[in-house]
């Protein structure tokens, strides 16, 4: 029988879009999910919603749940990640109130950054953790991850770990709807073709058109550029911006793409925060949001007996689905580059179209990126495999070199204020992170 893990079961909204997407997936049958996490209270919760979503959608599934890690994976098929290594308090905290002390500040600090270096070096030992007990129980299992930093992540498994892993996102999904909305566009929404590749949250709509082949970039721009047509443009300035000045569109929001570049939040230009509408300590906001509405969330989920779901974008289930039923499905996923992005290093996680079958996932080559693409790309990898070199050599110095690189830290300050507060911030997260020499 098919075997799903869930790990970060935790995660009960996000365990409803995946698993319920199983669920409602007749084509798998009779199929096993065992739920794990470390918090035997959400742990549970978890297991009483996707019970009561099984018997409401007619699902084939049997639902287990515990607190043994090695029980959860033996024997799967396919192990799903989600967690989130100190969750909001300490590590999230930690990781936004010490750098906003050396002037520097984030909004979602998940991905790059100070921040999202910071939460690969706590996560990443876990990961390792789960892939030696993957090779003892299920060595032939796809690991899909769905936890930030994506691409330090996966990049990690995929270059020191025997485990099959993909990485997903739904940005990718979501990015070419979202633009045509914005100019008032909607009627190309389900009548368009795109392409998109480059790295996680940085990924550029290269093309998009009409079912005809016609080109859309020109009207999008021509509206972007219409200040007088009072178009809705919300978050998105930074966005708009990139594809403004670099013709490109990205995957990812603004209030994550503000803080992958050096050029939006800056402390000697105060006003382009109001200018882009960048919401700084947006990630700490929503955390606090989150748990404070999880009484009436939970309420809706856990205690709703009549619970129901409808199928969703995230890629999970339609890879499961494409593994075990040998029928292709498309997905972009974060893989090991291979040249597949010819302008970007080998060594680097990247976010491309990927076929799916009984085979596996079969990433797609793409070739060259537009230069200006690639090279801000190249900005937001350089940390990120200088992050994978701190978690495998456990040296300060790589560390600092990760911060020393990031496009965000570096415009803001000098060298030896990121060492100080790199490693003010390795001393506050205390056993989170391994010993670093």
């Amino acid at each position: 029988m098919l075997k799903i893990a869930f790990v970060g079961a935790g995660s009960t909204v996000f365990a409803k879009n995946v698993l319920g997407d199983c669920i409602v997936s007749p084509e798998l049958g009779e199929f096993e999910i065992y739920l794990y996490d470390i918090d035997p209270v959400r742990l549970e919760d978890s297991r009483i919603m996707i019970e009561n979503l099984n018997r409401n959608m007619g699902g084939k599934a049997t639902i287990k749940a515990g607190l043994d890690r090695i029980e959860a994976l033996r024997g799967a098929n396919f192990v799903v990640n989600a967690i989130q290594v100190g969750g909001y308090e300490p590590s999230t905290v930690i990781d936004f109130e010490i750098p906003k002390k050396y002037g520097l500040r984030q909004t979602i600090g998940d991905t790059l950054g100070i921040g999202g270096i910071f939460r690969a070096l706590r996560t990443i030992p876990v990961l390792e953790g789960i892939a030696a007990d993957m090779q003892k129980v299920c060595p032939d299992a796809l690991l899909i991850n769905y936890s930030n930093p994506m691409a330090m992540l996966s990049g990690y498994l995929q270059r020191y770990t025997d485990i099959r892993t993909v990485g997903l996102c739904h940005s990718v999904q979501y990015c070419a709807a979202g633009l045509l909305h914005i100019f008032n566009m909607d009627e190309y929404i389900d009548n368009c073709r795109w392409e998109i590749a480059g790295i996680n949250h940085q990924a550029w709509l290269l093309k998009i058109t009409d079912m005809d082949g016609k080109d859309l970039y020109p009207e999008l721009k021509r509206r972007n550029d219409d200040e007088a047509a009072g178009y809705d443009k919300g978050w998105d300035l930074v966005r708009l911006e990139y594809m403004r000045r670099l013709g490109y569109y990205v995957t990812e929001s603004s209030e994550h793409n503000a803080e992958y570049n050096p050029w939006f939040i800056k402390s000697q230009y105060p006003e382009l925060i109001e200018k882009f509408n960048i919401p700084l300590d947006e990630y700490p906001r929503r955390c606090v949001g989150q748990i404070e509405a999880w009484n009436k969330m939970r309420q809706d989920l856990v205690e709703n007996k009549e619970l129901t779901h409808k199928k969703s974008h995230e890629f999970a289930a339609y890879i499961i689905s494409a593994m075990t039923t040998d029928k292709p499905y498309r997905i972009h996923g974060n893989v090991l580059n291979n040249g597949l992005i010819t302008n970007l290093p080998r060594n680097a996680c990247v976010e491309v179209p990927c076929m799916v079958d009984r085979n596996g996932i079969n990433p797609c080559v793409v070739g060259d990126l537009p230069e200006q693409c690639a090279a801000l790309n190249r900005t937001n990898i350089n940390p990120q495999l200088m992050t994978i070199q701190a978690a495998r050599s456990k040296k300060k110095d790589d560390i600092y070199m990760a911060a020393m690189l990031d496009p965000h830290t570096a415009a803001e300050l000098p060298i030896d204020r990121i060492v100080a507060m790199c490693d003010d911030l390795i001393a506050a997260h205390g056993d989170y992170l391994p010993q670093y020499h």
